[in-house]
């Protein structure tokens, strides 16, 4: 194989790893996923009109990647729950929750887009009661409705999951598909393998 046509073919192969990697082919949830995942959720006795929007949002799989747009309140103190530690902050009981969390989004291409402390309290407020205070925002890419059951569906996910509500004030989160193309890593990483592939391509040819 040539030199050029390996400046080509390197970038080309990487490409095609990411973009099946970072790429949900599975479609829409069916309708016996939704009830496998749903029975789980009523078996730990989810509350009801949770459960209700659950299954909308499952239902309503469109099988594109979306992501979850978080506004955060930590509790000054945790809750005493199994696991923490007396002198735990909520940020160390926030911690045990995503030693979890952590390597199960990842291995599902799924991570966070946006995160970072609150520089002042809302600014603007319409019709939601004690929203005002907020400590943190974030926001995390799932590669599919799917992935996201899949994390949340796993056995062990259950008891780490009390660690995330022992530490949370309150919390706000709803999903979002996002409709800005540029902001996709797969684009991004595409003109950035295209561009150093011609850059490249053009040193050996002089």
């Amino acid at each position: 194989m040539s030199l050029r046509l390996l400046v080509w073919a390197v970038p080309a192969f990487l490409y095609a790893v990411f973009f099946f990697w970072y790429t949900s082919f599975g479609g829409p949830l069916t309708s016996e996923e939704v009830d496998r995942y749903m029975s789980v959720f009523e078996e730990r006795g989810g509350e009801a009109a949770g459960l209700v929007r659950l299954r909308m949002f499952l239902e309503s799989d469109t099988g594109n990647d979306f992501i979850m747009i978080n506004a955060i309140h930590m509790k000054d103190t945790p809750d005493p729950v199994d696991g923490v530690e007396p002198g735990d902050s909520s940020d160390d009981v926030m911690a045990k929750y995503m030693n979890y969390m952590w390597p199960a989004l990842l291995g599902r291409a799924s991570h966070p887009v946006m995160f970072g402390p609150a520089v002042s309290n809302a600014l603007d407020v319409v019709g939601i009661d004690n929203a005002r205070v907020w400590n943190r925002g974030a926001a995390m890419r799932y590669r599919s409705r799917r992935d996201m059951m899949e994390i949340t569906t796993n056995p062990a996910f259950s008891g780490r999951h009390e660690f995330r509500t022992a530490s949370l004030e309150k919390t706000i989160a709803y999903p979002i598909e996002d409709a800005l193309v540029l902001t996709d890593p797969r684009v991004l990483l595409f003109f950035v393998l295209l561009s150093g592939a011609g850059v490249l391509n053009a040193v050996i040819r002089r």
